[in-house]
């Protein structure tokens, strides 16, 4: 059966859904494969089906799953004979804690000082459509908020202390090998390499190492996606 996963989509075909990375990942790990569909963010028609507007949207024949926690949660189910993505229901629960602190703790702090960026890597309609989101939002331009990167940044990267800890004493957030929690976040990692040339670790930070055996992961997964010259590309 052919599935087929619907995500957002930039210029030149960038791929820059961070949300739609962890999928990517978590289709990598069981061994699965998609069909991907670019949506545009300012036209949801394609998604219409589905009766809501958000993606990643995974379609797995009369099947339609969205929310890329949901999506995790359905592959491990539906193909518990191939590898885990959570290990175990405590990995699962684990793994559900790390989702919401990457959507609720990170996302909120970075993307803001990223969207100048993500802005020039879709055209104009989905352009506008997220400037007038963000900055709605935020109650700032998206060139206002850029401003605050160099002062935000520093929160940002402190707020990554609990993941230092954990990769001092094994390779993955997960353990010996990868997993969901390394997915999740990874995919803001991801994000930001895809959109921005801003870089969002010193370059001696611990997690640098993790972030370069993540890019590497299923024959170069993530490494091999477009980007606009980001220094880990």
């Amino acid at each position: 059966m052919t599935m087929i996963l619907y995500e957002l989509g930039g210029l030149s075909g960038l791929r820059y859904s961070q949300f739609a990375w962890r999928s990517h990942f978590a289709l990598a790990h069981k061994r699965l494969e998609a069909e991907l569909r670019p949506v545009r963010i300012s036209d949801k028609s394609v998604i219409a089906f589905s009766k809501q507007t958000k993606v990643p949207i995974l379609v797995s024949g009369q099947v339609v799953v969205s929310d890329s926690w949901k999506i995790a949660e359905y592959l491990e189910d539906t193909y518990p004979q191939q590898p885990s993505l959570f290990g175990c229901d405590v990995g699962r629960a684990t793994s559900r804690f790390i989702n919401s602190w990457v959507d609720r703790q990170l996302i909120p702090i970075v993307a803001p000082l990223l969207m100048v960026d993500v802005v020039q890597r879709v055209d104009e309609e989905d352009a506008a459509h997220l400037r007038r989101q963000i900055e709605s939002a935020f109650r700032n331009s998206l060139e206002q908020l850029a401003e605050q990167r160099d002062r935000q940044i520093v929160d940002f990267r402190r707020l990554l202390d609990p993941a230092r800890q954990v990769l001092r004493s094994q390779t993955f957030i997960s353990g010996s090998g990868p997993a969901y929690p390394d997915y999740i976040l990874f995919s803001l990692f991801q994000w930001a390499r895809i959109v921005s040339s801003f870089e969002l670790l010193d370059v001696s930070d611990l997690l640098c190492v993790w972030r370069d055996r993540m890019l590497d992961l299923y024959e170069g997964l993530a490494r091999s996606e477009a980007t606009i010259g980001s220094s880990i590309g």
